[in-house]
Formats: structure tokens, C-alpha cells, sequence
């Protein structure tokens, strides 16, 4: 059925209602052109500014595509978060979820017994000191450069609330965003239900590649979004070699927003590297989901003194502030010495169990990545059958295409909870469904 055909409606709202039916019915799929905002106006008797402003409505949430000079697309539509991050089937040992290790979080229930929290009114700071100095604490690492030239910092619910207060800030629909490739998918999904365009940048051990970066840099995007270590899914890391050529592939393009998405600052496993140095719009998120609990939704946000401005002015008039009883809660764990021991001892665990599944796949000649983080990327030929055959050996492992536009074929494994005997195990599975199944001798 053509596009023209299942597209009805007198009214910008009518016509866009249309057409998200038709997508969310699978008579419209990605990446099928839609008719010029001539023509349709044309065919269904309205006028070409009632389609425009249809198809405007469709970007903003994310149906549509629409790049300067082209046509009007149908876009990909954002995977709920519930879909995305379920339960693996019963009876599986699931590796596929990039959760923290629930045994190496601190015991909150404990620490709630024993606060007692005030109550919190309207006009109130948004931010409780004790928090905004544990804050500054976290940014310390910061160059000075950046900390010196930062507005005040904001507390968010979590690391990607923050990248969309940051990206609504500076950006509009339909701009371009340059992100990893491959990459977290929430970004890609954030991106896309923002009605912006994601312009993928390829990612190798240390960070995003410099020659695919200065390419997206070349389709004028609004933004970039790195993710400086820990990168999910490849573990990658950018070093201080690497930070130095992209500041300049950045240099050259000095109105671009960059946001660094530091989510696993405490955990990662590696040094932090900044490409922000020199920027005029900058960003760094980080957040407490990996060390405290994911359900906590508490973040941290320095930004430039414009766009610090900016995200404030937003968050006062629509959510307002984190919730205060959060934020109580957040600064009494992080003043417990032994949350303070538990999570430099995390970082720890989670490099030994990282390097442990590299190691035994390296012995069987399997090519993989994992610098730091809580995953590691293996390329395979083909996803699903990989997937689906370590499912027959009791595996769940997470299959590449959600965090990908353009690159290769992979599966990722989450090594968090991973155990020695487990990693060697899972090592010998790998090899056999990837038709390696002997030990390699390592130089």
C-alpha cells in the first residue's frame, strides 16, 4: 500500500494522528518516504501549511525524519525501555541487562531506618549543599579549565536525564546529533524521540575514531555525545592521546555542543579524560545508578554558564528539582565510610571479572573489547544465531542491532556478576558456537 493511501485528515493533527497509526500498525516502516507536503496537501485538499505543521508535529515526536533537501521519512521508532531491558527467559543465566551488581551496592534499607528527613517547601533551593559539595567533589577531576568556566551544578535524575536537559537546551528538532556507533542505545532513542537526526561515529578501544567524528562533523550537527570511558557497549576509553585529536576535530568546529555522558565515573575502571577542554558548550554527566542503585535516578550535571543556565531555567518550570528526600538520602551514603570503602572495592571487582572473560576469550582466539565498564563487545558474523545458540547452553547475552546504525554485527556480555567458573565456561560455549572450540596459546 502506498504511503498516500493510508494517509487521512483535514487538520495538521488529524493527518499526523494518521499517519502514527499507520506506523505503529506496520502499514508505514522505516525508512519509507512520505509524500512532499505539496503533494499530500494536494491530495487531501488542505493547504501545504496544514501538512507542514503535521509533519512538524511527527519530528518533535520522533515518527518522522526529515533532513535539509530530502525527503520526509518514516523514522525509527524508539524501543520502550521495558521491551528493551526485560527479564531473560526463565532459566537462563543472564548476562544481557549492563546492571551493577546488586551484591555491591550499599544496603539503603539500613541507612532509611535510621534518617530523619525534613520537609521541603516550595522556593526552597533546588539543590541541597551538602549534595552540590559532593558534586564538586565527583567533578574535581575535571581540568581546571572547565571547572573554572562552569555554572553552578545541577542535581538530575540520572545520567540520561541529563543528556536530554543538555540536548533540549541547545538543540532543535531535526538537528543533527553525532553519537557512537556503536553506542548506548537510550542515546540513539532519546535522539530520535527528540525528533533530532543521530549521525553515527565509529568507536574502536579508545573512544570515537577522529577521521569518522571530523566526517559527522562535516553534516553540521548540533551536538556531539561522548561517552569517555565505560562505554556501553564496547568498554572503550578515550586516553590522552586520543582526547588530544579529537579536541582538534572539534577545534575546527567551534559552535558545537559536546556532551561528555561519564555514567560509570566511580566504577569504570579507567582514568578520566576530557574532550571538552577549549569548548564554548560543554557538558559532563555523571550519576550515582552504578554505585548506589539505579532506582535512586540521582545525577550530577556541570555545564558551561549558558547552557547551566538554561537547564536550570527548564527543570524550575517543569519537574522542578530532584525529589529532596533523594538527595538526603544520596548525601547520607556517600558520607558512610563503608559505602565509600564498597565502592572503590566495585571499580575493583568489576575490572578483575571484565579481565578475567577477555582473558579466557582471548585463549580461544576470540577477538573482543572491554578497557573498562561493565561489558564486554564480541564481533560475531550474524547476531540472532549467536544469541539463540548460547540460549540452548543457558546463556542470555544481548544481541548488537539496538545499539547500532552502521556497524558491524555483535553481541554484548555484561560481566558484573560474572564469576571465574562462569567466565571459563561461557568462554568455551562462545568458541564452540563461533566454531572455535580449541585453547590458543597467548604470546
Amino acid at each position: 500500500m502506498a504511503p498516500e493511501d493510508v494517509i487521512a485528515g483535514r487538520t495538521s493533527r488529524a493527518i499526523a494522528d494518521s499517519v502514527e497509526a499507520a506506523v505503529e500498525a506496520g502499514r508505514l516502516r522505516e525508512p519509507e518516504p512520505l509524500p512532499s507536503v505539496r503533494a499530500l496537501a494536494a491530495r487531501l485538499g488542505v493547504s501545504p501549511t496544514t501538512v507542514a505543521a503535521a509533519y512538524r508535529d511527527l519530528r518533535l515526536r520522533g515518527v518522522v525524519t526529515t533532513e535539509a533537501g530530502r525527503v520526509t521519512r518514516v523514522g525509527v521508532r524508539p524501543v520502550s525501555r521495558g521491551q528493551q531491558f526485560g527479564p531473560a527467559a526463565p532459566g537462563l543465566r543472564d548476562l544481557s541487562d549492563s546492571n551493577p551488581d546488586p551484591a555491591l551496592l550499599p544496603d539503603i534499607a539500613g541507612v532509611l531506618g535510621r534518617l530523619e528527613f525534613p520537609q521541603f517547601l516550595y522556593g526552597e533551593p533546588a539543590v541541597l549543599p551538602a549534595l552540590a559539595e559532593i558534586a564538586l567533589e565527583q567533578f574535581g577531576d575535571l581540568p581546571a579549565a572547565l571547572r573554572t568556566n562552569a555554572g553552578p551544578v545541577a542535581v538530575v535524575g540520572g545520567a540520561m536525564d541529563g543528556v536530554e536537559r543538555v540536548l533540549a537546551s541547545r538543540a532543535r528538532p531535526n538537528d543533527r546529533i553525532a553519537v557512537e556507533d556503536p553506542g548506548h542505545p537510550g542515546v540513539l532513542e532519546l535522539v530520535r524521540s527528540m525528533g533530532m537526526v543521530p549521525i553515527g561515529v565509529a568507536v574502536d578501544d579508545s573512544g570515537p575514531v577522529p577521521s569518522s567524528l571530523a566526517a559527522a562533523l562535516e553534516t553540521r550537527p548540533a551536538a556531539v555525545v561522548v561517552t569517555p570511558r565505560a562505554q556501553n557497549p564496547t568498554g572503550a576509553a578515550v586516553d590522552a592521546a586520543r582526547a588530544r585529536e579529537l579536541r582538534a576535530v572539534l577545534d575546527e568546529h567551534p559552535d558545537v555542543l559536546v556532551v561528555e555522558d561519564d555514567h560509570a565515573s566511580l566504577i569504570a575502571g579507567a582514568p578520566y579524560t576530557s574532550v571538552c577542554v577549549g569548548r564554548r558548550s560543554w557538558a559532563v554527566v555523571r550519576t550515582t545508578s552504578k554505585v548506589l542503585g539505579p532506582d535512586l535516578r540521582t545525577g550530577f550535571l556541570l555545564a558551561d554558564p549558558r547552557t547551566a543556565r538554561r537547564v536550570a531555567e527548564r527543570q524550575l518550570v517543569g519537574a522542578g528539582w530532584v525529589s529532596h528526600v533523594l538527595q538526603h538520602l544520596v548525601v547520607q551514603l556517600w558520607s558512610d565510610e563503608d559505602v565509600r570503602t564498597g565502592m572503590r572495592l566495585a571499580g575493583d571487582i568489576y575490572r578483575s571479572r571484565r579481565e578475567g572473560l577477555l582473558s579466557r576469550l582471548a585463549e580461544r582466539g576470540i577477538a573482543a573489547r572491554g578497557r573498562s565498564g561493565l561489558n564486554v563487545w564480541v564481533p560475531v558474523p550474524h547476531e540472532i544465531p549467536v544469541v539463540q545458540a548460547l540460549q540452548e547452553r543457558g546463556w542470555a547475552v544481548r544481541a548488537g542491532e539496538p545499539h547500532r546504525t552502521h556497524s558491524e554485527p555483535f553481541v554484548r556480555i555484561t560481566t558484573a556478576t560474572l564469576t571465574a567458573d562462569e567466565a571459563e565456561r561461557l568462554a568455551a560455549d562462545l568458541a564452540a558456537v563461533l566454531g572455535r572450540p580449541g585453547r590458543t596459546r597467548l604470546a
